[in-house]
């Protein structure tokens, strides 16, 4: 492994800086680390990471050296200028002093074997559903020697005595190596995992796949794990740093505290105070209205066409009534609903969230986009059907499930997001009983989700998608390569690999092999 500091070619000023850590981890790596984070002195830059694993020793040395420096650390692979594609990091682009420009990427980067251990030393540590984070058993190498000593003896009332040793000779007598975890290693592994904040269910994805194979960990388990502690939207990039709290709209950095949202002035459910950025925005983006309920249909796509029910607008207390007619005109056929809203009423967001659970839909967040409508009315009647399905497009990007939008998408079985920002204000105290009793009736952990409200002076902004999960407001991440909607098919949709019978919230990728 090799590392270079790079600067991000994506900008003209205060672009940021990350640290390209590539290749092969070998008994070396660590002090090669050192060596770079004693050039960077203080500064406080994330490690991109795309290798194939290697020592784990030296992979441990390299996470508590992350963790000491508080570096984040990311999966990512790094292009250097004027680079060909087949030598990414070519030496011509580096400069003497072991710098040079470029850019990250995440499609087809990869942590495996003992990269995720040197991975989990960041003080946040994030990935994409582009990139794999893969995890198998460790090996331990013994090498048998065979050593020959001079031992010098006396004697003394008839016993012999040992006076002096000395090495004469050593020879490899041989090798052998074992996957199982020893007393030894296992109290080492452990240990560590503890002390990155990770849980100790790694173990259990680590022995689940032979050293010649590779367990690719899926989102949500890398997330629930601790493996990761956010994914990358689809805007950011590995290398960026993590928003501060107080970081504004422009900044370049990923995790951003506040939604780029139209936000409803007067929402039922709270009376938080609006930002003035996300006012500014609002002028730019398609008005808000009540929430309306169209049958959509994938228009992209001449058999196997996927169909969902598109949520769109502001929830107010006859949006239920609206809800219901729908779901009376489907009957029982099982629709996903895909929201994006600024929420609104919250009582009727309890009526709606209890009526998608009894009919056991399944509930995301998609912006639908109908064809020749503008952006500024994406949902344009000219374009609506006036009898079956109305045909469009669904994107998770910009989308968003604002307020008592999130009641609703709660009550999915399942309830899944991809890029979409979600967010949920604090309630008032009226509200505070029957808003807590919701979560417990939506199997949503309440307790964890209070703890972290009142831990935080933030009345209205975003939930990072690792808390969403970890408080169960969802419970799977949409697969990269599909849409809010669209991997639950149609009645009429024939059965396929690409259109299952049975929805899955979660798509592992094929297993990958280490070369």
């Amino acid at each position: 492994m090799s590392f270079i500091l790079v600067r991000s070619l994506l900008c003209q000023e205060n672009c940021p800086e990350w640290i390209s850590a590539e290749g092969r981890i070998t008994s070396d790596t660590p002090a090669r680390l050192r060596k770079m984070l004693k050039k960077i002195g203080g500064r406080k830059l994330p490690v991109v990471f795309r290798s194939e694993g290697g020592d784990v020793d030296a992979a441990y040395a390299m996470g508590r050296m992350i963790r000491k420096a508080g570096l984040e650390t990311a999966v990512g692979g790094t292009r250097l200028k004027v680079c060909p594609v087949g030598d990414t990091r070519c030496e011509a682009a580096i400069a003497k002093d072991g710098s040079s420009g470029g850019y990250t990427y995440s499609a087809g980067a990869y942590c495996f074997s003992a990269c995720p251990l040197a991975l989990a030393g960041g003080v946040s540590r994030v990935s994409s559903q582009w990139a794999f984070i893969g995890v198998h058993q460790i090996t331990t190498v013994y090498n048998k020697v065979r050593v020959s000593y001079r031992i010098e003896y006396k004697i003394e009332n008839g016993k012999k005595k040992e006076i002096s040793r000395k090495e004469v000779g050593r020879k490899v007598a041989g090798q052998s190596s074992s996957t199982k975890l020893g007393k030894k290693a296992t109290t080492a592994l452990t240990a560590y995992l503890k002390e990155m904040g990770v849980s100790e269910d790694v173990i259990g994805l680590m022995m689940s796949a032979t050293p010649d194979n590779i367990n690719i960990v899926p989102a949500t388990e890398a997330l629930r794990t601790g493996l990761i502690t956010d994914m990358l939207s689809y805007n950011e990039w590995p290398g960026m740093p993590l928003c501060a709290p107080d970081a504004m709209a422009e900044a370049v950095c990923h995790s951003h505290p506040v939604a780029e949202a139209p936000v409803v002035a007067k929402a039922p459910v709270s009376q938080a105070p609006v930002q003035d950025a996300a006012t500014e925005t609002s002028e730019k983006l398609p008005k808000t209205q009540p929430m309306d309920f169209l049958l959509m249909s994938n228009g992209n796509c001449r058999e196997e066409c996927t169909q969902w029910i598109s949520a769109d607008g502001d929830i107010t207390p006859d949006t239920p009534a609206r809800l219901k007619a729908m779901l009376t005109t489907l009957g029982e056929r099982k629709l996903p609903i895909v929201l994006q809203s600024n929420g609104g009423d919250m009582d009727a967001a309890f009526v709606m969230g209890r009526m998608i659970r009894a009919a056991g839909l399944e509930t995301s967040i998609g912006r639908t986009q109908l064809p020749n409508c503008p952006k500024l009315d994406p949902r344009c009647k000219a374009s609506i059907a006036k009898s079956g399905p109305t045909e469009g497009e669904v994107f998770a990007g910009r989308a968003y499930c604002l307020s008592s939008c999130t009641l609703v998408l709660m009550s999915g079985t399942p309830r899944i997001v991809g890029y979409s920002s979600i967010g949920l204000v604090r309630p008032t105290t009226a509200e505070y009983t029957r808003f807590f009793a919701y979560f417990d009736e939506m199997g949503v952990n309440a307790e964890a989700y209070e703890t972290m409200m009142f831990a935080t002076s933030i009345e209205r902004g975003t939930i990072l998608r690792s808390q969403a999960l970890k408080f169960g407001i969802v419970n799977g991440i949409i697969p990269y390569d599909e849409k809010p909607g669209l991997h639950v098919c149609g009645p009429e949709a024939k059965e396929s690999l690409r259109c299952p019978r049975k929805a899955e919230a979660e798509t592992v990728p094929v297993a990958a092999s280490v070369n």
